[in-house]
């Protein structure tokens, strides 16, 4: 399988529902709890593409373009972007959805970088 095939493979979508104990006081999904989504997401892809043992190194900017509400639906989607010898970078999308009408956008959008490891905790390189 050759890389842009691996990379198609590994793409990873996971759905959550956005209950109020995940909101702010604002009843919208908490930034720190959107990022825990995407780098859980990312860490998936990322392993998903490898299959080595991978940890995040960086994030880089993290775009908050719409709230997510209280009472939708978020879809993350995780996909490699860019693949180094030791590192690859993964960008997560975040999708609001309403639950009872077909409306849908992009809310959150950011990158974050990994490194794969050894036994030892030193960087390898990517198969």
């Amino acid at each position: 399988m050759d890389h842009q095939e691996r990379i198609e493979a590994s793409k990873t979508t996971i759905f959550k529902a956005v209950f109020p104990n995940t909101t702010n006081h604002y009843h919208t999904l908490f930034g720190g709890t959107a990022m825990q989504l995407m780098d859980e997401t990312a860490f998936i892809t990322a392993t998903r593409f490898s299959r080595q043992q991978m940890v995040t190194v960086s994030s880089d900017r993290i775009d908050f373009k719409k709230p997510i509400p209280a009472g939708t639906i978020v879809e993350l989607v995780g996909k490699v972007s860019y693949l180094g010898n030791t590192s690859l970078k993964i960008r997560v999308d975040i999708f609001v959805e309403e639950m009872y009408t077909t409306s849908r956008e992009k809310a959150v959008s950011g990158e974050f970088t990994f490194v794969a490891i050894d036994e030892n905790k030193q960087p390898v390189k990517i198969k």
